[in-house]
Protein backbone atom coordinates (compact mmCIF):
# COMPACT_ATOMS: atom_id res chain seq x y z
CA UNK A 1 0.00 0.00 0.00
CA UNK A 2 1.27 3.53 -0.84
CA UNK A 3 -0.27 5.85 1.18
CA UNK A 4 -1.99 6.01 4.53
CA UNK A 5 -3.85 9.05 5.59
CA UNK A 6 -4.51 9.19 9.44
CA UNK A 7 -7.12 12.05 10.40
CA UNK A 8 -7.52 12.74 14.12
CA UNK A 9 -10.68 14.51 14.76
CA UNK A 10 -13.06 16.10 17.63
CA UNK A 11 -16.66 17.34 16.34
CA UNK A 12 -16.36 17.32 12.53
CA UNK A 13 -19.45 15.65 11.27
CA UNK A 14 -19.80 18.83 8.90
CA UNK A 15 -16.55 18.84 7.16
CA UNK A 16 -15.62 15.04 6.77
CA UNK A 17 -17.93 14.45 3.46
CA UNK A 18 -16.33 16.75 2.18
CA UNK A 19 -12.58 16.50 3.19
CA UNK A 20 -13.28 12.26 2.41
CA UNK A 21 -14.67 13.16 -1.13
CA UNK A 22 -11.30 15.27 -1.53
CA UNK A 23 -9.00 13.01 -0.78
CA UNK A 24 -10.30 9.83 -2.60
CA UNK A 25 -10.38 12.15 -5.62
CA UNK A 26 -6.57 13.10 -5.43
CA UNK A 27 -5.86 9.41 -5.05
CA UNK A 28 -7.64 7.99 -7.83
CA UNK A 29 -6.32 10.80 -9.93
CA UNK A 30 -2.76 9.79 -8.93
CA UNK A 31 -3.22 5.90 -8.84
CA UNK A 32 -2.03 5.70 -5.18
CA UNK A 33 -3.23 2.07 -3.24
CA UNK A 34 -4.60 3.89 0.15
CA UNK A 35 -6.57 3.63 3.41
CA UNK A 36 -7.71 6.53 5.56
CA UNK A 37 -7.73 6.28 9.10
CA UNK A 38 -10.12 8.15 11.20
CA UNK A 39 -9.76 8.63 14.75
CA UNK A 40 -12.59 9.67 16.15
CA UNK A 41 -11.65 11.04 20.01
CA UNK A 42 -15.01 10.77 21.77
CA UNK A 43 -17.08 13.40 19.49
CA UNK A 44 -20.48 14.15 20.31
CA UNK A 45 -21.98 15.54 17.52
CA UNK A 46 -22.29 12.50 15.15
CA UNK A 47 -18.66 11.73 13.61
CA UNK A 48 -18.81 8.27 13.91
CA UNK A 49 -21.91 7.89 12.11
CA UNK A 50 -20.82 9.84 9.28
CA UNK A 51 -17.67 7.52 9.31
CA UNK A 52 -19.85 4.44 9.56
CA UNK A 53 -21.47 5.66 6.25
CA UNK A 54 -17.89 6.76 4.72
CA UNK A 55 -17.47 3.01 5.68
CA UNK A 56 -19.86 1.45 3.64
CA UNK A 57 -19.28 3.81 0.71
CA UNK A 58 -15.60 2.83 0.09
CA UNK A 59 -13.96 -0.42 2.15
CA UNK A 60 -10.18 1.58 1.94
CA UNK A 61 -11.88 3.68 4.87
CA UNK A 62 -11.43 2.33 8.19
CA UNK A 63 -12.19 4.08 11.71
CA UNK A 64 -11.51 4.24 15.25
CA UNK A 65 -13.35 5.75 18.10
CA UNK A 66 -12.72 6.55 21.57
CA UNK A 67 -15.21 6.36 24.50
CA UNK A 68 -14.31 9.53 25.59
CA UNK A 69 -11.58 12.44 24.76
CA UNK A 70 -7.92 12.10 25.05
CA UNK A 71 -6.63 14.45 23.13
CA UNK A 72 -4.66 14.48 19.35
CA UNK A 73 -1.98 12.97 20.66
CA UNK A 74 -3.46 9.37 21.38
CA UNK A 75 -5.79 9.56 18.46
CA UNK A 76 -2.42 10.26 16.66
CA UNK A 77 -0.76 6.60 18.46
CA UNK A 78 -3.49 4.64 17.67
CA UNK A 79 -3.90 5.92 14.22
CA UNK A 80 0.10 5.22 13.66
CA UNK A 81 -0.47 1.75 14.72
CA UNK A 82 -3.17 1.01 12.68
CA UNK A 83 -1.22 1.97 9.37
CA UNK A 84 -0.30 0.05 6.52
CA UNK A 85 0.93 2.35 4.01
CA UNK A 86 4.55 2.74 3.11
CA UNK A 87 3.74 7.06 3.59
CA UNK A 88 1.81 8.13 6.34
CA UNK A 89 0.24 11.26 5.88
CA UNK A 90 -1.50 13.45 8.92
CA UNK A 91 -4.00 15.83 8.93
CA UNK A 92 -6.58 17.64 10.50
CA UNK A 93 -10.41 17.01 9.67
CA UNK A 94 -11.20 20.81 9.71
CA UNK A 95 -10.49 21.19 5.96
CA UNK A 96 -7.98 24.22 7.10
CA UNK A 97 -5.30 21.25 5.23
CA UNK A 98 -5.64 21.03 1.38
CA UNK A 99 -5.20 17.09 0.64
CA UNK A 100 -3.98 18.52 -3.01
CA UNK A 101 -0.61 18.40 -0.86
CA UNK A 102 -0.36 14.86 -0.96
CA UNK A 103 1.16 13.71 -3.98
CA UNK A 104 4.20 15.91 -3.15
CA UNK A 105 4.44 15.27 0.11
CA UNK A 106 4.45 11.40 -0.98
CA UNK A 107 7.02 12.18 -3.39
CA UNK A 108 9.55 14.21 -1.61
CA UNK A 109 9.16 10.58 1.53
CA UNK A 110 10.00 8.31 -1.52
CA UNK A 111 12.36 10.16 -4.01
CA UNK A 112 14.50 12.62 -1.99
CA UNK A 113 14.62 10.23 0.51
CA UNK A 114 13.50 12.23 3.66
CA UNK A 115 12.04 10.50 6.65
CA UNK A 116 10.07 13.73 8.02
CA UNK A 117 8.46 16.37 5.89
CA UNK A 118 6.69 18.87 7.91
CA UNK A 119 3.75 21.50 6.49
CA UNK A 120 4.79 24.92 6.77
CA UNK A 121 1.66 26.97 6.59
CA UNK A 122 3.58 30.67 5.72
CA UNK A 123 0.84 32.31 5.01
CA UNK A 124 -2.06 32.00 7.35
CA UNK A 125 -6.02 32.67 7.71
CA UNK A 126 -5.87 32.79 11.32
CA UNK A 127 -6.15 36.12 14.07
CA UNK A 128 -2.98 37.76 15.79
CA UNK A 129 -3.68 36.54 18.87
CA UNK A 130 -3.14 33.14 17.62
CA UNK A 131 -0.49 33.80 14.93
CA UNK A 132 1.94 36.00 17.68
CA UNK A 133 2.32 33.50 19.94
CA UNK A 134 2.47 30.50 17.37
CA UNK A 135 5.66 32.47 16.13
CA UNK A 136 6.98 32.44 19.54
CA UNK A 137 6.26 29.06 20.21
CA UNK A 138 7.94 27.70 16.87
CA UNK A 139 11.48 29.93 17.54
CA UNK A 140 11.67 28.19 21.24
CA UNK A 141 11.06 24.63 19.94
CA UNK A 142 13.74 25.25 16.94
CA UNK A 143 16.01 26.38 19.44
CA UNK A 144 15.79 23.44 22.04
CA UNK A 145 15.01 20.86 19.56
CA UNK A 146 17.78 21.66 16.93
CA UNK A 147 14.93 20.85 14.45
CA UNK A 148 15.05 24.05 11.42
CA UNK A 149 11.58 24.27 11.28
CA UNK A 150 9.05 27.32 10.61
CA UNK A 151 5.53 25.10 11.56
CA UNK A 152 5.99 22.38 14.12
CA UNK A 153 2.36 22.11 15.12
CA UNK A 154 1.02 22.06 10.89
CA UNK A 155 -0.73 18.87 10.98
CA UNK A 156 -0.36 18.10 7.88
CA UNK A 157 2.85 15.94 7.55
CA UNK A 158 4.30 13.09 5.97
CA UNK A 159 6.46 9.99 7.16
CA UNK A 160 8.15 6.82 6.24
CA UNK A 161 6.40 4.51 7.59
CA UNK A 162 9.76 3.62 9.87
CA UNK A 163 9.58 6.79 11.31
CA UNK A 164 5.73 6.16 12.83
CA UNK A 165 6.66 2.71 14.24
CA UNK A 166 9.70 3.95 16.07
CA UNK A 167 7.87 6.88 17.55
CA UNK A 168 6.05 6.52 20.50
CA UNK A 169 3.57 10.12 21.09
CA UNK A 170 1.53 10.48 24.27
CA UNK A 171 0.32 13.49 26.32
CA UNK A 172 0.60 16.35 24.06
CA UNK A 173 3.48 16.19 22.19
CA UNK A 174 2.19 15.60 18.69
CA UNK A 175 3.68 19.24 18.69
CA UNK A 176 6.62 17.76 18.67
CA UNK A 177 6.65 14.72 16.41
CA UNK A 178 10.10 16.30 14.37
CA UNK A 179 11.70 16.59 17.77
CA UNK A 180 10.85 12.86 18.85
CA UNK A 181 11.65 11.46 15.33
CA UNK A 182 15.08 12.94 15.37
CA UNK A 183 15.43 11.60 18.94
CA UNK A 184 14.76 8.27 17.02
CA UNK A 185 17.60 8.72 15.33
CA UNK A 186 15.45 10.36 11.51
CA UNK A 187 17.08 13.24 11.12
CA UNK A 188 16.59 13.87 7.54
CA UNK A 189 13.40 16.21 8.36
CA UNK A 190 12.44 18.87 5.76
CA UNK A 191 9.84 21.00 5.52
CA UNK A 192 7.12 22.19 2.53
CA UNK A 193 5.22 25.13 1.89
CA UNK A 194 1.28 24.42 2.17
CA UNK A 195 -1.44 26.02 1.48
CA UNK A 196 -3.62 26.79 4.62
CA UNK A 197 -7.43 27.34 4.36
CA UNK A 198 -10.01 29.20 6.68
CA UNK A 199 -12.42 27.37 8.58
CA UNK A 200 -15.00 26.62 6.65
CA UNK A 201 -17.16 24.54 9.49
CA UNK A 202 -17.49 24.61 13.19
CA UNK A 203 -14.93 26.43 15.61
CA UNK A 204 -11.16 26.03 16.73
CA UNK A 205 -10.67 23.28 19.49
CA UNK A 206 -7.92 24.86 20.70
CA UNK A 207 -7.29 27.55 22.87
CA UNK A 208 -4.53 29.63 24.47
CA UNK A 209 -3.72 27.22 27.10
CA UNK A 210 -1.99 25.01 24.08
CA UNK A 211 0.94 27.42 24.11
CA UNK A 212 1.29 27.60 28.20
CA UNK A 213 1.16 23.42 27.76
CA UNK A 214 3.35 23.56 24.96
CA UNK A 215 6.62 25.03 26.66
CA UNK A 216 6.10 22.38 29.54
CA UNK A 217 5.99 19.50 27.28
CA UNK A 218 9.19 20.92 25.43
CA UNK A 219 11.25 21.48 28.44
CA UNK A 220 9.99 17.88 29.69
CA UNK A 221 10.98 16.32 26.26
CA UNK A 222 14.39 18.23 26.39
CA UNK A 223 15.43 17.16 29.57
CA UNK A 224 14.01 13.50 29.00
CA UNK A 225 16.11 13.21 25.75
CA UNK A 226 19.17 14.21 27.04
CA UNK A 227 18.81 12.72 30.98
CA UNK A 228 15.86 10.37 30.88
CA UNK A 229 18.82 7.18 30.89
CA UNK A 230 21.46 9.56 32.58
CA UNK A 231 19.58 11.67 35.58
CA UNK A 232 23.16 11.66 38.00
CA UNK A 233 24.21 13.85 35.35
CA UNK A 234 22.01 16.25 35.69
CA UNK A 235 21.07 16.50 39.31
CA UNK A 236 24.52 15.18 40.52
CA UNK A 237 26.49 18.05 38.49
CA UNK A 238 23.99 20.34 39.78
CA UNK A 239 24.33 18.93 43.50
CA UNK A 240 27.83 19.55 43.58
CA UNK A 241 28.11 22.70 42.29
CA UNK A 242 25.57 23.89 45.42
CA UNK A 243 27.78 21.28 47.32
CA UNK A 244 30.82 23.18 46.75
CA UNK A 245 28.97 26.89 47.07
CA UNK A 246 27.78 25.56 50.73
CA UNK A 247 31.35 24.43 50.99
CA UNK A 248 32.76 27.86 50.12
CA UNK A 249 30.30 29.45 52.69
CA UNK A 250 31.32 27.49 55.21
CA UNK A 251 35.39 27.87 55.16
CA UNK A 252 34.49 32.01 54.41
CA UNK A 253 32.65 31.40 57.99
CA UNK A 254 34.96 30.02 59.48
CA UNK A 255 38.13 32.15 58.84
CA UNK A 256 36.08 34.88 60.05
CA UNK A 257 35.26 33.50 63.75
CA UNK A 258 39.05 32.60 63.22
CA UNK A 259 40.70 35.63 62.59
CA UNK A 260 38.27 37.32 65.19
CA UNK A 261 39.42 34.44 67.84
CA UNK A 262 42.77 35.64 66.89
CA UNK A 263 42.84 39.34 66.43
CA UNK A 264 44.52 40.80 69.54
CA UNK A 265 42.42 44.38 69.26
CA UNK A 266 38.81 42.30 69.06
CA UNK A 267 36.97 42.66 71.86
CA UNK A 268 33.48 42.05 70.41
CA UNK A 269 33.64 38.10 68.68
CA UNK A 270 30.60 38.09 66.77
CA UNK A 271 28.10 34.69 66.78
CA UNK A 272 28.67 32.55 63.39
CA UNK A 273 25.02 32.81 63.21
CA UNK A 274 25.55 36.81 62.49
CA UNK A 275 26.76 35.81 58.97
CA UNK A 276 24.39 35.59 56.53
CA UNK A 277 27.28 32.99 55.11
CA UNK A 278 26.49 30.91 57.27
CA UNK A 279 22.79 30.43 55.90
CA UNK A 280 24.44 30.40 52.29
CA UNK A 281 26.41 27.67 53.37
CA UNK A 282 23.66 25.67 55.15
CA UNK A 283 21.02 25.90 52.60
CA UNK A 284 23.72 25.06 49.96
CA UNK A 285 24.78 22.05 51.47
CA UNK A 286 21.14 20.94 52.50
CA UNK A 287 20.16 21.66 48.96
CA UNK A 288 23.38 20.01 47.28
CA UNK A 289 22.65 16.77 49.24
CA UNK A 290 19.24 16.75 48.12
CA UNK A 291 20.02 16.98 44.22
CA UNK A 292 22.94 13.97 45.00
CA UNK A 293 19.41 11.78 46.32
CA UNK A 294 17.10 12.89 43.36
CA UNK A 295 20.20 11.88 41.62
CA UNK A 296 20.51 8.45 42.91
CA UNK A 297 16.73 7.75 43.29
CA UNK A 298 16.51 8.80 39.34
CA UNK A 299 19.22 6.09 38.31
CA UNK A 300 17.39 3.51 40.46
CA UNK A 301 14.30 4.42 38.35
CA UNK A 302 16.42 4.16 35.23
CA UNK A 303 18.01 0.91 35.82
CA UNK A 304 14.90 -0.62 36.44
CA UNK A 305 13.16 0.85 33.49
CA UNK A 306 12.21 -1.62 31.11
CA UNK A 307 13.12 0.82 28.48
CA UNK A 308 16.68 1.27 29.72
CA UNK A 309 17.87 -0.85 26.65
CA UNK A 310 15.69 -0.21 23.89
CA UNK A 311 17.56 1.25 21.17
CA UNK A 312 16.47 1.53 17.35
CA UNK A 313 18.25 -0.64 15.14
CA UNK A 314 18.17 0.81 11.71
CA UNK A 315 19.72 -2.72 10.43
CA UNK A 316 21.06 -5.70 11.00
CA UNK A 317 23.10 -8.63 8.14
Amino acid sequence: MDISVVIPLYNEAESLPELNAWIERVMDEHGFSYEIIYVDDGSNDGSWDVIEALKKKNDRVCGIRFRRNYGKSPGLHCGFKRAQGDVVITMDADLQDSPDEIPELYRMIKEEGYDLVSGWKKKRYDPLSKTIPTKLFNATARRFSGVKLHDFNCGLKSYDKRVVKNIEIYNDMHRYIPYLAKNAGFNKIGEKVVQHQARKYGSSKFGLSRFFHGYLDLLTLWFTSRFGKKPMHFFGLLGTLMFLIGFIALIIVLSMKLASILSPDSTLRPLVTSSPYFYISLTSMIIGTQLFLIGFLGELVARDSSQRNNYNIDKEI
